[in-house]
C-alpha cells in the first residue's frame, strides 16, 4: 500500500492543483508516491520514514506502473517551504526522519 497523490504539471514540471481539476482522467496525470504504508501483507507503519521511503524506491525502480517516486531532501523544514513557495509550488509533504507513518495532516511545530 502506498501513500501519494495524482498530480498534473505545469510547462515548468511543477504540480498544479487546477490541471488536475480539469486533466484528471487524462495522460498528464502521474501517480506519485511519497511514502510505503503495506508491502508483502507487512505493516510498514511504525518503520521510520527513512527505512519505509527506501524500501518504496526500491519497489518503485522494478515497477512498470509509471509511478513516480517524491525524491525527499534533508533541511530545516521551514526553510524548504519557503524555497519551495518561491518556486511557485503550491505546498511540501514533511515529514520528521525516523518518524513512523501517521495519515493526515500533522501540527507538528
Amino acid at each position: 500500500m502506498i501513500d501519494g497523490e495524482a498530480i498534473v504539471c505545469d510547462v515548468n514540471r511543477l504540480a498544479v492543483f487546477d490541471l488536475l481539476r480539469r486533466r484528471w482522467h487524462g495522460e498528464d496525470l502521474i501517480p506519485c508516491s511519497f511514502d510505503l504504508i503495506e508491502l508483502d501483507e507487512q505493516d510498514l507503519r511504525r518503520v521510520p520514514i527513512d527505512e519505509r521511503k527506501a524500501a518504496l524506491a526500491k519497489l518503485l525502480r522494478r515497477s512498470t506502473y509509471g509511478i513516480a517516486f517524491n525524491e525527499h531532501c534533508s533541511g530545516d523544514g521551514a526553510i524548504v517551504y519557503r524555497h519551495a513557495c518561491a518556486l511557485g509550488s503550491e505546498g511540501i509533504v514533511s515529514k520528521r526522519l525516523g518518524s513512523p507513518y501517521r495519515g493526515g495532516r500533522a501540527d507538528s511545530g
